[in-house]
């Protein structure tokens, strides 16, 4: 209902064109907010609210747009107007908004800026795709541990405008090697005459440039830091990756891994602006690929097609019975791709948690068996009931096992764990399912031995 009074009140601001009354609109409220505000707005109202208000605060409301809208925006700006829009953003931003630019209309736009933002846009965007590189921001403030508190403070205080966050300063050497960090409190707190050396803490938390972003995701989390520094091969200091920026990325890689779980790839963008090609393509390959794996069920069955005709009861039971092994299987799934994915268990431990997992999966087994064992003797009497029951340990197990050994494996061969996901699991398990199932019955029931 706010957004809804705010877009209105909006509105009504820019039909009247009053632009010290839309600039007073923007000065109050939070960005995120007014950008959320922003976004329900057409694109020509954003354009013409663009050219209102301040230029920096401009680019920081554009900055929180989503990205497909970003786009819509870019296309109907004015080269110049667009120059100046990619000069206010904050550093990381902009190089991700140019990498989603066309070659052609990102080269019409580095001629335009000055010198020293284009070698920065260079630098940042030098990093490969999906490193702690790609997503950290040059906007930090590094001090020398020879200067004293006061020279820090207002080093601080004249870099702050430009700054990511200024509640860390980074302590490097004359060759910007990491040597500490400082907090702003440590800093208002300490005698001006007392050197950073002397406040400043030697033992800093930080990323490498090349390695994975969501291990500089996990390190953010694990010890609660507002900013991560991030260092090259030389130990130099080259940027910091701030708490927004992680959230960030947690999220895009939650949503990538959740679309795995369901054997659909990536998708750029939202699922609202996806076109139906995109989806399909994105979709087909894995259900293609499926239905030639439930090939083996069904090879099955026809391999045990003289114990079915000799037991017809049998197939009552047959989809409670690899549903279940399926079931298991893709909750064990579940459980150890995100153990991985957050580090909670790492590839040495995949014996210890077999073990565990096969107490844990019999014990489930055992339960299911129990329920089912009731239905199987009403349906088929004690035989009948003691092939389910039995089948419904072994599969319970043996789903279970699969479940959770899929994702360390995939890891071991260098693929995402979230690729073993639920479809995959449960077509596996459900051929596995069958021959145990029909196995056990050809070895229990008389006359099939």
């Amino acid at each position: 209902m706010l957004i809804k009074t705010l877009v209105n009140e909006l509105r009504g601001l820019i039909a009247s064109k009053d632009g010290d009354a839309l600039r007073r609109f923007f000065v109050i409220g939070n960005p995120g907010l007014n950008a959320e505000v922003l976004s329900h707005l057409d694109v020509a109202e954003i354009v013409e609210i663009l050219r209102y208000i301040d230029p920096l605060y401009g680019a920081e409301l554009f900055a929180h747009l989503p990205a497909e809208q970003q786009r819509i925006v870019v296309d109907s700006l004015s080269r110049r107007r667009l120059i100046l829009l990619v000069a206010a953003m904050p550093h990381d931003d902009r190089v991700d908004l140019l990498k989603r630019m066309p070659d052609e209309e990102r080269e019409a736009i580095l001629p335009g800026l000055a010198q020293a933002e284009r070698d920065d846009i260079l630098k940042l965007s030098s990093y490969a795709e999906g490193t702690a590189g790609s997503i950290m921001t040059s906007e930090y403030v590094a001090l020398s541990a020879h200067m004293t508190v006061a020279e820090a403070i207002a080093k601080l205080r004249a870099e702050a405008p430009d700054a990511e966050t200024i509640y860390y300063a980074y302590v490097v050497d004359e060759n910007r090697r990491l040597r500490g960090l400082v907090s702003l409190k440590d800093l208002i707190l300490a005698p001006s005459h007392k050197k950073v050396e002397a406040i400043m803490n030697a033992d800093v938390i930080f990323a490498r440039a090349d390695e994975d972003q969501e291990e500089a995701v996990r390190k953010i989390a694990k010890y609660d830091l507002l900013a991560l520094p991030v260092i090259n091969g030389n130990e130099a200091l080259v940027g910091i990756i701030t708490h927004d920026d992680a959230m960030d990325v947690a999220h895009e890689e939650a949503t990538e891994d959740f679309h795995k779980s369901g054997t659909v790839g990536k998708i750029e963008g939202s699922l609202k602006t996806a076109g139906a090609w995109l989806l399909y393509r994105k979709r087909v390959f894995w259900l293609v690929v499926l239905v030639f794996g439930n090939i083996f069920s069904g090879a099955g069955i026809a391999y045990f097609e003289d114990t079915i005709a000799s037991y017809v009861a049998l197939v009552f039971f047959l989809p409670l019975l690899i549903d279940s092994g399926g079931n298991a299987g893709s909750q064990a799934a579940t459980l150890m791709v995100r153990a991985l994915a957050t580090g909670e268990v790492v590839m040495r431990d995949w014996v210890k948690m077999l073990g565990r997992e096969v107490l844990v999966a019999t014990g489930l087994g055992l339960t299911m068996a129990v329920a089912v064992s009731g239905l199987g003797l009403f349906r088929g009497g004690p035989e009948i009931a003691l092939v389910v029951a039995s089948t419904m340990v072994v599969v319970v197990v043996v789903g279970s096992l699969i479940g959770m050994s899929l994702p360390f494996a995939l890891t071991k061969l260098k693929f995402d764990p979230a690729t073993a996901s639920a479809p995959l699991i449960t077509s596996i398990a459900d051929a596995a399912g069958v021959i145990i199932y029909f196995t056990i019955a050809t070895a229990i029931l008389p006359g099939l031995a």
